[in-house]
C-alpha cells in the first residue's frame, strides 16, 4: 500500500466507472448530422430537379398547343366571311374540335353577341375575367394555367384580325376563339417525377447513412484509442502509446498525446526515482541511529535514576536530555516501521481474538481504563494482526487524549451493510479544521501550529491508515455534529482459519 502523496508504482485499487454511452454520443451526431445533410441535399437537388423538369414540360407542352390553335384557326378562318354568322360558328368550332379530338381540345368562339362551343361548352364561366380582357383588346394570344381540384387545364385565347379585305394579325375583327386542353399527360408526367424522385431519395438516405455508418467508424476509430489510452495512463500505465496514421487532425491529436505521454513519463520515472531514493536515505538513516540511540537510551536510564539526588539545572538538564532521547528513539521506530511499508515487506501475522477483550487490552497496557469511556461488547471476534490492532487504537486514542477533550469514547460496533467491525474513537475537543481533514493520514502532517513542537513526530496516523489498509480496511476521520473529532475504523471479517495473501 501507498499513503497519501505518495506516487502510484501500479494502477489504482479502485477502478473508475465507465460512463455509459448516451444516445446523444459522437457517433449517433456524426450520423444524425451526415443523414440530415445528405437528406436536405437531395430534398433540395429532388425539388430543383422537379422544378425545372416541371417547368420545361409544362412550357414545351404550352408552345406546342398555342402553335397549334394558332395554326388551325389561320386555315379554318380564311373559309368564313367577313361578317360570320351563329351557323359559321358552330361549323368553325366543330372542325377545329373534330381536327384535335385525340387532345380533347374543347373550343368556344365568340363573335358579339353570338357564342359557340363544342362538346355542349357554351358559357365563358370557366374563363377568368383578366383573360377575357387581355383577349378581347389585344391582338395577341394569351394563355392560363387553371387548376380545378386535382386537374389542371390549359386556356388559350386568340382574337383574330384583319387587314383589309384579308384577315390578318393587325386589327381585331371582333372574333374571338379560347380552348380548353386538359393537361392529364403532362400531369401524369409530372406525377412520375413525383414518384420518382421519393424513390430516389429513400435509397440516398440509406445510401448517405451507410457512408456516415463508414465515415463514423473511421473517426471514432482514433477516438476510442484515445480514450482507451487515457484511461490506462490514468490507471497509472505511462507507457500507453497511440499508433499515428495520416497527416490529419486526429494524427496530430494522436501525435501530441503521446508526446504528453512520454512527457509524463519522464516526469514520473524522475519523481519515483527521487522518492525511491528519499524512502531510502530514511531508511538508511533510521537503521544507522539505532546504534547510538541504543548507547544513549542505556545513558539516558542510568542518568534518569539519579535524577532524584539532582537539584537545580542539573536535574531540569538530566530530564530534557531523557525526554528528547524518547522522542527521537520514537521518531526512529516510526520511520523504520514507514520504511518497511514502502519496501513492501509489512506483514500481517493473524489471529483469532476476541476484539472487546483486545481493545481493553490496549487501554489497560498504557494505563488509561479510567480516561476512556468503552462500549465493548463482547463476542465480536475476528482474524486481525493483533500487534498491529494494538497500534492503531493506541494511536487513535492516545490522539484523542492529547489532542481533543474529555471524554474519550471508544466504541465496538459491528459494520451494518456489509461483514465487517466499526472501531470508533470521539472526543469532545474543539474538532479538525476543515482544511486539516484531507491530509490528516499524510506523513508529516500536523493539524496546526500547536501541534508543530508536540511530541509526536507527524507519522502516527500515517502509521495506523498502513495498518489499517494493510488489514484491507478503511478509515475516515471528521467532526461531530455536537463538537470534537471522531475516526472511525472499519475492518472486514477474515473467515477463521484463511491467511491474508499479504
Amino acid at each position: 500500500m501507498t499513503s497519501q502523496g505518495h506516487i502510484p508504482k501500479t494502477a489504482p485499487t479502485k477502478r473508475r466507472r465507465r460512463r455509459p454511452r448516451s444516445l446523444g454520443g459522437l457517433r449517433a451526431r456524426l450520423l444524425f448530422s451526415f443523414v440530415l445533410v445528405a437528406a436536405l441535399s437531395a430534398l433540395g437537388t429532388g425539388a430543383l430537379t422537379f422544378q425545372q423538369a416541371r417547368t420545361g414540360v409544362l412550357q414545351q407542352s404550352q408552345d406546342t398547343v398555342v402553335n397549334q390553335f394558332r395554326q388551325s384557326v389561320d386555315a379554318a378562318v380564311l373559309e368564313l366571311p367577313s361578317a360570320p354568322g351563329q351557323e359559321e360558328l358552330d361549323s368553325l368550332v366543330a372542325r377545329l374540335a373534330r381536327e384535335h379530338r385525340t387532345q380533347q381540345w374543347n373550343v368556344l368562339a365568340t363573335y358579339g353577341d353570338m357564342r359557340a362551343a363544342s362538346s355542349g361548352l357554351a358559357s365563358l364561366d370557366g374563363l377568368t375575367s383578366e383573360l377575357r380582357a387581355s383577349v378581347e383588346t389585344r391582338p395577341v394570344a394569351v394563355f392560363q394555367r387553371v387548376r380545378t381540384g386535382n386537374h389542371s387545364s390549359l386556356v388559350v385565347g386568340l382574337p383574330v384580325t384583319y387587314s383589309g379585305d384579308g384577315y390578318t394579325a393587325r386589327t381585331l375583327s371582333g372574333l374571338t376563339l379560347y380552348l380548353i386542353v386538359p393537361q392529364k399527360s403532362e400531369q401524369a408526367y409530372v406525377d412520375a417525377l413525383v414518384t420518382a424522385v421519393e424513390r430516389a431519395t429513400l435509397p440516398a438516405l440509406g445510401l448517405a447513412a451507410l457512408l456516415a455508418l463508414l465515415l463514423a467508424r473511421g473517426v471514432l476509430r482514433p477516438v476510442r484509442a484515445l480514450s482507451k489510452a487515457t484511461r490506462r495512463m490514468a490507471d497509472g500505465h505511462f507507457d500507453v502509446r497511440l499508433r499515428v496514421e495520416g497527416t490529419d487532425e486526429l494524427a496530430d491529436l494522436a501525435q501530441a498525446f503521446n508526446d504528453t505521454a512520454a512527457a509524463l513519463e519522464e516526469s514520473i520515472t524522475e519523481l519515483r526515482r527521487m522518492e525511491a531514493g528519499a524512502r531510502r536515505f530514511a531508511a538508511d538513516i533510521s537503521h544507522e541511529l539505532r546504534t547510538p540511540l541504543a548507547a544513549m537510551t542505556a545513558v539516558t536510564d542510568v542518568l534518569a535514576e539519579e535524577t532524584p539526588g539532582l537539584v537545580g539545572d542539573t536535574a531540569d538538564a538530566v530530564h530534557l536530555i531523557t525526554e528528547e532521547t524518547l522522542r527521537l528513539a520514537r521518531l526512529v521506530d516510526d520511520l523504520m516501521e514507514i520504511s518497511r511499508f514502502d519496501a513492501h515487506a509489512a506483514e500481517l501475522n493473524l489471529d483469532d481474538l476476541d476484539l472487546a477483550e483486545s481493545l481493553r487490552r490496549t487501554l489497560a497496557i498504557r494505563g488509561w481504563p479510567d480516561d476512556v469511556l468503552t462500549d465493548l461488547p463482547d463476542g465480536i471476534r475476528a482474524r486481525v494482526d493483533p500487534r498491529r490492532l494494538d497500534v492503531v487504537v493506541a494511536n487513535l486514542v492516545g490522539n484523542a487524549l492529547r489532542h481533543g477533550g474529555q471524554p474519550v469514547t471508544l466504541t465496538l460496533r459491528r459494520a451494518p451493510d456489509e461483514p465487517g467491525v466499526l472501531i470508533e474513537v470521539s472526543d469532545h475537543g474543539p474538532g479538525i479544521p476543515e482544511s486539516a481533514l484531507p491530509h490528516l493520514f499524510e506523513r508529516f502532517y500536523k493539524a496546526g501550529p500547536a501541534r508543530s513542537r508536540s511530541e509526536s513526530s507527524g507519522l502516527g496516523l500515517a502509521i495506523t491508515a498502513e495498518n489499517v489498509h494493510l488489514h484491507g480496511g478503511h478509515i475516515h476521520a471528521a467532526n461531530r455534529t455536537g463538537g470534537g473529532a471522531v475516526f472511525t475504523v472499519e475492518l472486514p471479517l477474515r473467515p477463521h482459519g484463511k491467511e491474508d495473501p499479504t
